[in-house]
This record gives structure tokens, C-alpha cells and sequence, in this order.
């Protein structure tokens, strides 16, 4: 059915709701913190609702609408009726700067714009002289300051309220029995569900034109590899209109699930992971970062005997799993494997080390485990790179996180690591009906093994960037292969490792060809670094921002006795910069794999954090333009000796 092609989001929402009618779709969170169910049943009467409303408004199948707003149980209700009548959503979160705002719906010409609540209706009423098309916003919250209302009549633009218009819908379709129903019909895969605009890490917004085909196809096999059962609940923190979380909603929607809204930030998660106890929790990878980095720094503060023993059975328990890795073949493999031979030289450790490893489960691992609830199955995280100590932790102490790759243009999965049957540190093989190859410079075709620029092909690739043709001619080949810009390899089974980004490459002057998110990663390892930024393009050698950890920085002052007055000045003491020395020379090591141009010669820290819209996109990936444009005099020092 997934492939018919009068098939549509719309459609299988309708057939979930028919087969799961009073199994819970959303925990809606209320005002006072607590969530309330959402039945399946529910969920597609609202969306019938919203798109009668729509239809009362004269808007019509293929109309763009903007759809401005952070997760809320009310986006997939405006999200399913502005689908149910064939419209278009143009979605973006709260966090979009105004010049963001501007470009998408004035180059979609969008007419209306559903938005959150009063300060992104002050946002879009500010740029009603740049959005001559612009003539109704819709506020899913009700409380809009009287000013913001008198501003939007002053500029020609009429307010409309979320509940107001589901009352107008519900008696719309009263009058108008079975019309959205009937639009709802008229729908075809082929039809354009959606524009998303990439966030851009390189400053140029691009819309990515994703039909309703583009995001089923994926869930012929994606159930078989992320399974959920009905009623079963996941944790929603991505950005609701980027395209890895509504690609995961209808994976969860498809299989009965219920859809979860919380957000990536520490206390609220944590908060939110008693309360609802979920089974699921996808995100991107820095959500997985900030959990080993509460559990270490816990660790560390507790410290005497309970930290060595943390530290000792987490060692221990990665050795374990090291070895059962060799011995199941659930490493990445490149060339022919011989399991028998592992199973001879590991069998007697592995089964003298596995007291001591169930012994570390019941003292630590499962204090660890009772952290992300009782009934928590596995992470999935996509969106960016999976740092590979993240993965050896989670791994070693029994905590399934599975790591997924995707881009917008993809919609966005193109493969995820399978719950049954994970292989480490890889994204697993490419799903059912998308093809994947590894092609050089110059396009030819490589062998398993060999780095190259990673391509794909398949009923998930977009229709197109909207009104520019130009660009997608850049990136499909003509016999319609899409460049994905990222560098992969292929083992000899058939998973994919992705290795960096073309784009990120950094060339040095002496021609040395290196990719930076490697560096940065294995940088990120150290305790008093969250967060580093490798540069060099065209420079003799390489240099970084490292963004330090005030915690630890001055917990080691405490700890050495290092005396300061500001902590400005404690980061430009001796002994401060001579740690920093140490953690990067150390990490960044031939015996880390690393060669002698990878090494970081120069460094400046830096304090303030990355934020999402400044220094970071909506998936959390570092946005270098916007890095250089901030950091130009620290970055200009750093390489001073050579101009």
C-alpha cells in the first residue's frame, strides 16, 4: 500500500486512526507541566477539523502555507489539516532569525502563516512591507499582545486563533459533510507535501521540495529495523519541523506509537523522562553527549571508591564488549572475516571477564539504566556525527543507541543501524528500494572499501530545490543520482560508515587534504572541552577554537590549587593553557591515528556557549560561515605569523 501512488501522510494517518482508534498518538503537555493522552482517533478528527478551516479561508490544493512553531502537540494537528486539503506546509521553529523568515515565505509567496504565539507574530508583522503576499497569520496560542494585533490591522494582515478556527472547522464540516474527506482522497504521492528550507551551515538557505512518496517510502523497512508497539512512547525532542523528526513521527504513527513533546535541554528531559517513562528516545547526538556528560560528571563529583569502581567497570565492560564484537562479527568489515579465529583467542577471557562484567551491571550500569526509565528500548540519533567514545559507552554498558544517517534532500533516511542486528560504528546498510554508491572526483564508480562522496538514488530523493533549478542540477546527476557531499565507505556487508564532509574538507597549503570533524570529535573526548573548531583552509597548519567547560576548568583550579581573580584570567594562566596543551597534544597523537598535519600547533579558548541560530543549525551541526564571521580577530591571531 506504502508504494500505490494515490497514497498519502494523510491516508495512513487515517488508517492508523481506523486500526489503533483508542491507543494514545500524542502526550499533549499542559500549561501546568503534565501531559495529557491524545487517542489515535482524536488526532485525525482535529486534522479533519483544522483542514475544514482552511478550506473556509478559500485556501486551496497546493497553496504554501509558513508554519512557524516548536514541538506542541497543535503542530501535527495544522501540519495533517494543511496536508488533508493538498496544501503545502513551509515550517520553520520559533528560533528562525527574521531574515530567515523573510526569505522563505516571500520566495514561496505564501499568503498565510500559522505561528506559535504572540513573539513570532510581532516577528512576522515586522516584515509585512517585505511580504507583499503575506495577508493572514494564525496563532496557535491565544494571548497576543493587543499592540502586535493593532500593528497586523495597521499592515493590512489579518490575526486569526488556532481554537477559534477548529470551532470554524468543525462547523464548516457540519455544512459541508464529507468535503475534506473528499480532498483528503484527491491526494497522490506525487504531490508536493512540504518545502523545507535547510537551516544552511553555509548560509545559504535552499528549499527542499519533499512529496508525500518521499517520506513513505522509507517506511517499508524502517519499522523492521526501529519497531515500536502500539502504545509504546517516544520522547520528542528535535526541532518539529526539521525533517529527522517528522520523518520519525510517522514512523511512530504508522506503528500505533505516541508521539511525546519534550525539549533537548537537560532538566526538562530528565524531568519529562520520569514522567512519561518512554520506550524511545531519537535525537541528535549531542542529546547522547549531554547524558554520558551528567553521568561522568556525577561520577567525578562523587568521587573516592565510587568513581574507581565506575571507572574500572566501564573499562572493563568495554574490553568485554570489544571482544564479543570480534567474536559475533558485529564490527564494521572490509576485508574477508574469519570468526572462528576470534572465537579461539577470545572465548577463555571473554567468559573469565563476564562475573565481572554482570557484576558491573548490578553496582553501576543499572543505576546508569534507571536514569532513562523502565521501559526505555533504544536512542536513535541522526542529524550529525555519533562521536565514537558516545558509542563505545553507551555500547559497553548495555544501552542501545543506534545511529541513522539522512539528509533533507533524502527525506531524510537513508539507512539507521538495526535494533536486532547492530554493527558498531556503522549506519547500518541503505533501506529497502534506495540505492547507494561510492563514487570518486571525477564519478567513477569505487570498490567496498574505498573513501569516497557518497550517492544516492531511490523514491526518496526530493523533487527538487523550490525555483531553482540551477541548484539541483549541481547536485543529481543526469542519470539522477543525488551528490550527497558526504565522504562514505562501504563494507564488505554492505553498511555504511560516513567519514566527513566534502564542503568541511580543509587543504593546507602544502596540499595536504584532511577532514576537521574527526579532529573535533576526538577533541570533544576531553572533560574540559565541549565543543572544538578545527581551521586552517589554506594555512600552513591547523588551529582551533576550543569552547571550555567552566565547571571542570575551575574544579581542576580547586583541585592544583591554581589561584585567580576572574575566570578570564584563570583561562590565560599558565596552568590552564599548558592543560589545554597537554589534552590536545595528547588527543591528537600519531598513536590516536592522527598524522603529524593533523596536529593542532595553535588554539584559543572561548567561553561562550554555541547556540542554535548563531554558531550552530537546527540539527546542532556547527555552521563554519557563521563561526568565521564571529571569531574573525581570535581566528586572525591564531594564524598572524603567516600574513
Amino acid at each position: 500500500m506504502i508504494f500505490e501512488d494515490n497514497y498519502t501522510i494523510p491516508k495512513m494517518v487515517r488508517n492508523s486512526a481506523t486500526e489503533f482508534a483508542e491507543v494514545d498518538a500524542q502526550m499533549k503537555r499542559l500549561k501546568n507541566g503534565q501531559f495529557e493522552p491524545v487517542l489515535y482517533r482524536e488526532l485525525f478528527q482535529y486534522g479533519l477539523d483544522f483542514g475544514a478551516a482552511l478550506l473556509s479561508l478559500g485556501i486551496k490544493r497546493g497553496d504554501p502555507i509558513g508554519l512557524i512553531s516548536d514541538n506542541r502537540a497543535e503542530w501535527l494537528n495544522v501540519d495533517l489539516g494543511i496536508m488533508n486539503i493538498g496544501a503545502v506546509d513551509v515550517p520553520r521553529g520559533c528560533d528562525a532569525t527574521p531574515n530567515d523568515l523573510e526569505k522563505i515565505l516571500s520566495i514561496t509567496e505564501a499568503k498565510y502563516c500559522v505561528v506559535e504565539n504572540n513573539s513570532q507574530v510581532a516577528k512576522i508583522v515586522s516584515l509585512k512591507d517585505k511580504l507583499s503576499d503575506l495577508k493572514t497569520i494564525i496563532s496557535i496560542e491565544s494571548e497576543v499582545k493587543q499592540e502586535n494585533l493593532d500593528a497586523a490591522k495597521a499592515a493590512g494582515v489579518e490575526v486569526l486563533f488556532y481554537e477559534e478556527l477548529m470551532k470554524v472547522g468543525q462547523k464548516w464540516r457540519i455544512e459541508n459533510k464529507g468535503k475534506v474527506e473528499e480532498e483528503l482522497e484527491k491526494g497522490k504521492g506525487e504531490d508536493l507535501a512540504t518545502i523545507i528550507f535547510t537551516s544552511g551551515t553555509t548560509g545559504t538557505p535552499k528549499g527542499v521540495m519533499l512529496t508525500h512518496k518521499n517520506f513513505l517510502a522509507q517506511l517499508d523497512e524502517i519499522p523492521e529495523r526501529i519497531y515500536i508497539n502500539p502504545g509504546d512512547r517516544a520522547l520528542s525532542v528535535l526541532p518539529v519541523w526539521h525533517v529527522f523528526e517528522r520523518e520519525v513521527e510517522y514512523v511512530i504513527l504508522i506503528q500505533g506509537g505516541a508521539i511525546c513533546y519534550s525539549k533537548p535541554i537537560g532538566s526538562i528531559l530528565l524531568a519529562d523522562f520520569k514522567k512519561l517513562n518512554p520506550h524511545l528516545l531519537p535525537a541528535v547526538p549531542r542529546v547522547f553527549e549531554a547524558v554520558y556528560d551528567g553521568v561522568t560528571k556525577k561520577m567525578r563529583k562523587t568521587g573516592g571508591l565510587v568513581l574507581k569502581l565506575f571507572n574500572f567497570f566501564v573499562g572493563v565492560a568495554k574490553i568485554h564488549k570489544a571482544m564479543q564484537r570480534k567474536m559475533f562479527n558485529q564490527n564494521p568489515c572490509f576485508t574477508a572475516y574469519h570468526p572462528i579465529l576470534w572465537w579461539i583467542l577470545f572465548i577463555l577471557p571473554w567468559s573469565l571477564m563476564w562475573p565481572l562484567y554482570w557484576l558491573g551491571d548490578l553496582l553501576i550500569f543499572r543505576k546508569i539504566k534507571v536514569m532513562l526509565g523502565s521501559n526505555f528500548r533504544v536512542g536513535i540519533a541522526g542529524g550529525g556525527a555519533y562521536p565514537k567514545n558516545i558509542d563505545e559507552f553507551f555500547w559497553a554498558i548495555g544501552v542501545e543507541i543506534v545511529e541513522g544517517y539522512g539528509l533533507t534532500e533524502t527525506a531524510p533516511i537513508v539507512a539507521v543501524r538495526p535494533i536486532a542486528a547492530p554493527i558498531y560504528r556503522t549506519i547500518g546498510s541503505p533501506i529497502r528500494g534506495v540505492q547507494a554508491r561510492i563514487v570518486d572526483q571525477d564519478g567513477y564508480v569505487l570498490e567496498r572499501g574505498q573513501q569516497g562522496i557518497l550517492q544516492i538514488k531511490g523514491p526518496t530523493v526530493m523533487k527538487g530545490y523550490f525555483k531553482r533549478p540551477d541548484l539541483t542540477e549541481k547536485v543529481m546527476t543526469v542519470d539522477g543520482w543525488l551528490d550527497t557531499g558526504d565522504l562514505a565507505v562501504f563494507t564488505i556487508h554492505n553498511e555504511l560508515q560516513i567519514k566527513g564532509r566534502i564542503k568541511d574538507t580543509i587543504v593546507l597549503r602544502g596540499g595536504e587534504n584532511l577532514e576537521p570533524v574527526p579532529i573535533e570529535m576526538k577533541l570533544s573526548e576531553s572533560r574540559f572541552i565541549k565543543q572544538a573548531v578545527v581551521l586552517g583552509q589554506d594555512k600552513r597548519y591547523l588551529a582551533a577554537l576550543i569552547l571550555v567547560d567552566e565547571d571542570e576548568i575551575k574544579n581542576y583550579a580547586a583541585e592544583n590549587g591554581i589561584q585567580y581573580d576572574t575566570y578570564e584570567n584563570l583561562l590565560t594562566s599558565n596552568g590552564i593553557q599548558s592543560l589545554y596543551e597537554g589534552e590536545i597534544a595528547n588527543l591528537i597523537s600519531s598513536k590516536n591515528g592522527f598524522k603529524m598535519f593533523e596536529r593542532i600547533n595553535k588554539f584559543t579558548l572561548i567561553t561562550k556557549p554555541f547556540e542554535v541560530g548563531v554558531e550552530l543549525s537546527a540539527k546542532q551541526e556547527i555552521m563554519r560561515f557563521r563561526i568565521n564571521e564571529i571569531y574573525k580577530k581570535e581566528i586572525e591571531n591564531m594564524f598572524i605569523e603567516e600574513d
